[in-house]
């Protein structure tokens, strides 16, 4: 069975318009790899605007637009006036009531392209339909498998169920025992900014802090500064994780206190600070006018006057972030906030145990379910497509406000986060391009990828493709991409 023809649908026209892109508008500035397109901002607005429009059935109601993160206070305006090459065809608002794809129409356009020799001897695979949550293609769907990045989907949805989207981690200095002694006390936010410009948007700074804790001194002077990381217990970090986890830019040790991600400077893949609780004590010794001989360990007093607090971003805005931009350390520490949400050590174990507990509440499967971190660094992780998909049918669900930061956190195929250079060619599926937003998973012979594909109908499909054996990398993540597409073109009836 061939895929059903995209039907043509209307174009937007974007002349003379002021379009407001979220957090994504910063990872936009990593031009993609575009094989040549002309107006490359102008036309990746388009898609990000057709994806919003596309998906307003599934997300009805007046917040559409923030909801897909195209608006807030901390944005970057696009201008789209200036003339480029016509702009890609933009799919009408999705209609619910129209077939669904029949699951043998499905089988017979993905089974061939899963079974690509790129990807390996074994693939498992689960395809969801949004509106009815019928399955509508399985493979191995409760088999536990290694996730890689795609766990920071669980993760995210487990922190949004047990917190809200609108918690704030809060940072805070109380008074010490001795005169002009402070302690500065981990909560858990590891986006507390000392940059010009903070790599996490919206994130406290920790200058801001220090005035507080300087006016509530008054006339005292700041002698000392105590750092109180008794919040979290074990390790920092995972036993599973490769041994370059910390020291290869992607992730750090784990702690209550840090500054930027322990990055030592504001990009991506920084080196780390390996320690980062000390070097964040420092930093706000520093600002507070003391030298680094003046920060000590310790714990904070019973009772003692609060002299500051910070708070992060809200924690939708803290999840969209993580899985833009895949970041481990922010992962790993919403992880922690489950724990601490349901009573459990934070530690790499109770976040594990906790996350599971509320995925249980959500009455999702956890058949497979085998996490030990929050990130997917480890290579012990176990995770079930099943699992992922029902994840993402629920975030798309327009009953469950409280899950929509997960889809608008999800990158844009060939346009923002880790799929801003996939998805770029004609032979990888760029038809897809501003159709799929999906989560990648990506360790040395494992590659997934799970998301949601708006199909040639309009109706929002979950999916997820997860390989556990994979021989060349590079090969596999187009095989995937190549599947993914195939499904945004299926009608498939």
């Amino acid at each position: 069975m061939t895929p059903h023809p995209r039907t043509a649908a209307p174009t937007i026209s974007l002349a003379y318009s002021t379009v407001t892109l979220n957090g994504e508008g910063r990872v936009a500035r990593e031009t993609p790899q575009s094989g040549g397109r002309a107006g490359v901002v102008a036309a990746a607005t388009v898609l990000v605007v057709a994806l919003a429009v596309a998906l307003t059935a599934v997300f009805a109601g007046p917040d559409v637009v923030r909801v897909l993160g195209l608006g807030d206070g901390r944005s970057t305006t696009w201008k789209a006036g200036i003339p480029a090459e016509p702009p890609p065809v933009v799919l009408a608002a999705m209609d619910s009531q129209v077939p669904m794809p029949s699951q043998a129409g499905v089988a017979a356009v993905l089974a061939p392209l899963l079974a690509a020799p790129a990807l390996g001897p074994h693939i498992t695979a689960s395809v969801v339909d949004v509106a009815t949550g019928q399955v509508l293609y399985s493979s191995e769907p409760d088999a536990a498998m290694t996730p890689a990045s795609t766990t920071k989907v669980v993760t995210a949805a487990a922190v949004l169920a047990a917190l809200g989207p609108a918690y704030r981690i809060k940072t805070r200095v109380v008074a010490g025992t001795q005169p002009g002694e402070v302690v500065i006390v981990g909560g858990g936010d590891p986006t507390l900014a000392v940059f010009p410009t903070s790599f996490y948007p919206g994130a406290p700074r920790l200058d801001d802090l220090a005035a507080q804790v300087k006016e509530a001194l008054g006339d005292a002077a700041p002698t000392r500064v105590i750092y109180d990381v008794s919040l979290y217990t074990g390790p920092g970090i995972e036993p599973g994780w490769d041994s370059d986890a910390t020291t290869g830019g992607s992730g750090a040790v784990i702690t209550p206190l840090m500054t930027e991600g322990a990055r030592r400077n504001p990009t991506r893949y920084s080196a780390r600070f390996p320690q980062p609780e000390v070097q964040a004590a420092q930093a706000f010794a520093k600002v507070l006018g003391l030298p680094q001989s003046a920060v000590a360990a310790g714990t904070a007093p019973q009772g003692t006057k609060e002299l500051g607090k910070v708070e992060s971003a809200p924690l939708v805005r803290l999840v969209e972030t993580m899985l833009l931009e895949s970041d481990n350390v922010l992962a790993d520490a919403l992880a922690r906030q489950v724990a601490i949400a349901k009573g459990q050590p934070a530690s790499f174990e109770g976040g594990a145990a906790a996350m599971k507990t509320v995925l249980a509440e959500l009455n999702l499967p956890v058949t497979g379910y085998g996490l030990v971190d929050g990130s997917g660094f480890s290579r012990t992780n176990r995770l079930s497509p099943a699992l992922l998909t029902g994840v993402l049918a629920m975030a798309a669900r327009s009953d469950r406000a409280e899950m929509r930061g997960i889809f608008s956190g999800l990158p844009v195929a060939g346009y923002s986060g880790t799929l801003a250079t996939r998805f770029t060619k004609a032979q990888d599926g760029a038809a897809a391009a501003g159709l799929v937003r999906a989560k990648t998973g990506t360790l040395t012979g494992v590659n997934s990828l799970a998301g949601i594909a708006v199909d040639a109908d309009g109706r929002a499909l979950a999916f997820a493709f997860m390989a556990d054996q994979t021989t060349d990398g590079g090969q596999a993540v187009v095989a995937l991409d190549r599947v993914a597409a195939a499904l945004a073109a299926c009608g498939c009836r």
